[in-house]
This record gives C-alpha cells, structure tokens and sequence, in this order.
C-alpha cells in the first residue's frame, strides 16, 4: 500500500517547480506541478493532494482565487494549502490565513524552513483528521447508547405485559385444584415469574452501564477542546512561527 504524501506544487515560476519536484521526491513524497491557478485547479481534482504549496501570483489564477475556490467547496476544503510569496506584507499575510491558508512563507526561502513548515502542517492535519475520526466514532457510539437504552424500554415494557398476564393466569386459582396438568402450569408460571425477573435485572445492569458510560462521555466533553477551537489553535500557532 502506498502511503507516500501527495504534495502539489502551484507556481509559474518553472525553477521553483523543479527545486521542489526534485527535493521532495528525494524525501519520499509523491509531486505534482501546475504553472497557474487553473492547471493547478485541474489538478486538485485528478491528484487530489494531502498539502498544496503555491505561489499567490500566478497569471490566470492567483493562489488567493484558487484558494477562495478550494476552501469553498466541501470536497477540497480540509487540504491543507502554504502560501509563497514575494510579498511580506502584514496584511496579505493576514488575508492569507483569513482565506483558510495554513501557513505563508516570503521568497527567498530556506529550503530546511519550507521543509519543516510542511512536516508541521502535515502532522497537525493528521493529528486533526484522528480527531475527527474520533469524534465520529464517539458520535456514533453515542447514538448507539440512545438506541440501546431505546430498546430496554421496548423490553421492559414487554416484559410487564408477560407479569400481567401471569398474573391474570395465576388468580384464576389454579392452585385450588389438584388436576396434574394444573400443577404442571402452575410451576411453569412461577419459571415464568422467575426468568421474568432475571431478564428484569440483566435489561437494568445493561442500563446502568450504558449511563455511566453517557456519564463518563459527558465528563470528557467538558474537558475536550473542540474541534473548530483545536483548528483555530492549530493555525494560531503555524502563525506565530512566522
């Protein structure tokens, strides 16, 4: 199985293309190149990268546009992008992660800079997707208990339906008599009234459990950060590395 990254490199600048096409593959990942905002557009869709780096000024596209367009689609938007530029001004750095870029680096760059840049956006995005993996997996348990608990319910109340009608059978005074076919019925009621109450205790230690397991999820969501805060927190902190 291939779990080499896929990175895309977006810049109209063919040197910089081959500088990354040739150090990231020797690094082990996976490159792709596009030398403007539609190539690289294009390409998103056929490659479908794990990180995009692109230039912000581009002919056709500019990396702000393309950015707009990726972060507004559903299917693009959680691939993480750095922005290069020329330009180091404050605020196309702040535009910049206002758009949903992850991080922004100003030409020239330190290759070991840009390389360390992407190994952190990497494994703050793949920190962030076992999140999201877990919570999905907590939601669904969630609905689970909801279902479960649901369903003893159901039981219980059957469960008081079959007393009734033991009862109703036991006060036709069958005890009165001394038929053996009476007697047999007899004790099959009172197996009945047991098992009734073994079922009755196993539906409600199920119960038990599935509360203070509901309990301890409660707990744990008190103490967790979200995920949209965890997110903000991430590119908060690819930021201030700036």
């Amino acid at each position: 199985m291939n779990t080499r990254k896929k990175i895309l490199v977006i810049d109209d600048e063919t040197i910089n293309l081959e500088f990354f096409e040739v150090m990231l593959s020797k690094l082990g990942f996976a490159v792709e190149k596009a030398e403007n905002g539609e190539e690289g557009l294009a390409m998103v869709k056929k490659f479908f990268p794990d990180l995009i780096i692109m230039d912000n000024i581009m002919p056709k596209m500019s990396g702000w546009e393309l950015t707009k367009l990726l972060k507004g689609d559903p299917k693009y938007r959680e691939i993480p992008i750095i922005m290069l530029s020329a330009l180091d001004d404050v605020k196309d750095k702040v535009e910049g992660f206002e758009l949903g870029v992850d991080d922004y680096i100003t030409k020239p760059f330190n290759f070991s800079e840009v390389l360390a840049r992407i190994r952190a956006v990497l494994r703050n995005y793949e920190l962030f997707s076992q999140l999201v993996a877990r919570e999905s997996r907590l939601s669904l348990a969630e609905e689970l208990s909801a279902d479960m608990k649901n369903n003893i319910l159901s039981f219980i109340r059957s469960i008081d339906e079959l007393d009734e009608t033991v009862a109703k059978v036991t006060s036709l005074g069958l005890s009165q008599t001394d038929r053996p076919e009476m007697k047999g019925l007899e004790e099959l009621l009172e197996e009945l009234k047991e098992k009734s109450q073994m079922v009755r205790k196993n539906l409600a230690g199920i119960d038990a459990r599935i509360e203070r397991t509901t309990t301890e999820w409660e707990n744990l969501k008190k103490n967790e950060i979200g995920l949209t805060i965890l997110e903000k927190q991430i590119r908060r902190s690819l930021q201030e590395q700036e």
